[in-house]
């Protein structure tokens, strides 16, 4: 029926108008009795009715089918994700029944988790106080004023409970939280400004293609054949301590750099307190020596100072003197043989030079999730903090392998010092106090591993952010002191030691894990949305530029960041503060990962060394050592393998604190604040649960 009352049948069963050509008929007219009614002209009843009887059949059946195939999807959606929560609430079962609950923490690492457990408590009261108000009716503040009833009607003593915190909230609780949140919230925009610039660098290196170039023919590779005086002597080193997944493939490739073998020498320093991996290694240098290779072990019986213990032990032998430069590995890096040939050319006519600082690059970068946010945040290091702080100010942090070292600088910067865990922070700080430059290449890259497993992460990070604090501590003097230009302690003060070794942490913790779900109690205080997701949206996708292929991860990535700040908090705290966690060192984890091209490659470097010790033959000596050390695996019992998986109780504690936020989020209608209080508890929840690390394909 139309507006006027109109029946208008041709609209209801004709979709196609018809041209006065093709109509067939008379026309009808219809004449209603009712004056309310118009008259409507039906054209062509014989042509118009009997086919669209079947058009009208078929649109039926297509909304059918429609119907039924958004109902299948539903149900599939549906089906999908009850799979994925009976999933996820079978492994948090699991975990809680057969997990070990973190128990290294000390009695001073403990108070951590007591105030994150206080604030857990008061949330959950506080929660119970808004959930009776809102179900009475109570509803006391709107757009954050509090209006308190004047009536005698309302009573009882809850109510006069209620109304009391309310009061008390607003005078007493909501002014230092707000000036608390103010705070966190100027040191966010500080050190997001930090950021923005350091990609702004990063993008005018790449704009200009400014990289550090090599004049000439430093090695005089073209002179007389067979001379090598072109090339000077270098030391390579490779510490390590109880590293048998990986022990292996990081002598083999550091045994096969393209330089002279009489100007190289290969320093295995191994603190090893197993004596089967001691054999193995033993055997693998023996292995590599028979091959013309001039390499030599060196054991420690005792552990002092661990990594800068073991560098300054081999640093102390008399052959080192006739070395000019020294290049470090990991037990885990494997550098290409041309590493040596594309760094230390650098050095020649820079005497000014110190330090020659590679780019890492993963084997495992894809393995699982925690290894692709690990990625995330490691290319964004080298590509924009390392290149822009290496070509604007000759200065960062020495990564503590895949460098080169001019051994002189060393020396004049009091060589290897045990006092703190980041040994190459500490000696980068210092050779920079004594006016020695560095120079980063980010497009030579050396192959390593990444921690696979989310406890092994956590430990590496903790050593990471607790010596930096600890290095700050003893360096400010000498800084202050120092003779460098005043830029350059600005620098080293406030921006490489201050914003992003402890403001970071410090207003992230406070910022994301603390003040804002406690803000959903105190609506008087609460955090403006772009604070909550505009500017950490924006920071997340600067993050991840240097590594593309890494975007469908941003949401996650920014979660497990803010997940990881309650370590890094707790880290810079015990290092600031000289906690007995600051002095801990403990190797991180391998897992033994090779390239496929690596591996095609190593099986092709045996099957030629066979066939050479087949026509050179071995010595009586060495093939003693050998029986000697397949005896010895022979007789290691093989345990089996079997994951357990930590519970670790401050993660627990910030999830339910977030997940008890979001809850009282609903009850203010908050949506924005209510999904990231939930996702970020969520995230929490899996790290507290150690079901980060699982395998993702």
């Amino acid at each position: 029926m139309g507006p006027s009352g109109t029946i208008d049948f041709s609209k209801w069963w004709v979709k196609e108008s018809w041209s006065s050509n093709s109509r067939k008929g008379n026309p009808v007219v219809v004449t209603m009795e009712n004056p309310n009614y118009s008259v409507v002209e039906i054209d062509a009843p014989d042509s118009a009715f009997q086919p669209l009887d079947k058009e009208r059949g078929k649109n039926a059946k297509q909304f059918t089918w429609l119907l039924l195939l958004k109902a299948h999807r539903v149900v599939g959606g549906l089906a999908w994700l009850g799979n994925s929560l009976c999933s996820l609430l079978h492994a948090v079962k699991k975990r809680l029944f057969l997990g070990h609950v973190e128990t290294e923490m000390s009695a001073k690492a403990k108070i951590l988790f007591r105030v994150i457990l206080t604030f857990l408590v008061m949330a959950l009261a506080f929660l119970f106080f808004e959930l009776v108000a809102h179900f009475k009716g109570w509803h006391y503040f709107h757009n954050h004023n509090l209006h308190l009833p004047q009536t005698s009607e309302i009573t009882g003593w809850f109510h006069t409970a209620y109304v009391r915190w309310l009061e008390f909230r607003a005078d007493y609780v909501a002014p230092p939280m707000q000036s608390l949140s103010t705070f966190c919230i100027i040191l966010f925009l500080i050190q997001s400004v930090d950021r923005i610039l350091l990609c702004l660098g990063c993008f005018w290196i790449k704009f200009r293609k400014i990289k550090p170039l090599i004049d000439g023919d430093p090695l005089n590779s073209h002179d007389l054949e067979g001379s090598n005086q072109g090339y000077p002597m270098v030391l390579v080193q490779i510490p390590m301590c109880n590293e048998k997944e990986v022990y292996e493939q990081s002598i083999s490739a550091v045994s096969q750099l393209d330089w002279p073998k009489d100007r190289l020498l290969i320093q295995v320093l191994d603190d090893s307190d197993d004596e089967s991996i001691q054999w193995l290694i033993k055997g693998e240098v023996s292995k590599w020596s028979q091959r013309g290779v001039n390499i030599i072990y060196r054991h420690r019986k005792f552990r002092t100072g661990y990594k800068a213990g073991n560098l300054k032990s081999a640093m102390s032998c008399d052959y080192v003197k006739d070395y000019e430069f020294v290049a470090i590995f990991d037990a885990d890096f494997q550098p290409n043989p041309d590493f040596l040939k594309k760094t230390v050319p650098h050095f020649k006519g820079n005497p000014e030079l110190a330090l020659v600082q590679a780019r890492w690059a993963f084997v495992n970068k894809d393995e699982n999730l925690l290894t692709r946010l690990q990625n995330v945040n490691l290319c964004f290091h080298f590509e924009v903090e390392q290149q822009v702080n290496g070509v604007f100010l000759n200065f960062f942090g020495f990564n503590g392998t895949a460098g080169v070292w001019r051994i002189k600088a060393l020396e004049e910067s009091g060589g290897w010092l045990e006092r703190t865990t980041v040994e190459d922070m500490d000696i980068a700080v210092r050779a920079h106090l004594n006016g020695w430059k560095f120079i980063y290449l980010n497009d030579v890259k050396v192959l390593c591993e990444l921690p696979e497993s989310y406890e092994a992460y956590r430990k590496q990070q903790h050593r990471w952010h607790s010596g930096p604090m600890q290095l700050f501590r003893l360096c400010l003097p000498a800084i202050i002191t120092s003779k460098i230009a005043f830029w350059k302690k600005t620098n080293l003060i406030f921006l490489f030691f201050l914003l992003r070794k402890l403001i970071l942490p410090f207003y992230s913790f406070t910022l994301f894990c603390i003040i804002l779900p406690l803000t959903m109690f105190v609506p008087e205080a609460e955090l403006p949305i772009w604070v909550i997701c505009y500017i950490p949206v924006f920071l997340s996708f600067l993050n991840i530029l240097p590594a593309p292929k890494s975007f469908p991860f941003i949401v996650p990535y920014l979660l497990f960041e803010n997940t990881m700040s309650v370590t890094k908090f707790n880290a810079m705290v015990s290092g600031l503060f000289q906690l007995g966690s600051s002095y801990e060192w403990i190797v991180t984890k391998k897992a033994g990962r090779s390239s496929e091209p690596d591996l095609i490659a190593a099986e092709e470097r045996d099957s030629k060394a066979m066939s050479l010790q087949l026509h050179r033959g071995t010595s009586d000596s060495g093939l003693s050592e050998l029986n000697k050390i397949k005896e010895c695996q022979e007789t290691v019992p093989k345990p089996p393998v079997k994951k357990m998986n930590k519970i670790y109780k401050k993660e627990l504690a910030l999830a339910f604190l977030l997940l008890t936020a979001a809850l009282r989020s609903l009850l203010s209608a908050q949506g924005m604040h209510f999904y990231y209080l939930l996702f970020q508890g969520v995230s929490f929840l899996l790290v507290g649960l150690d079901l980060i690390g699982e395998q993702m394909n």
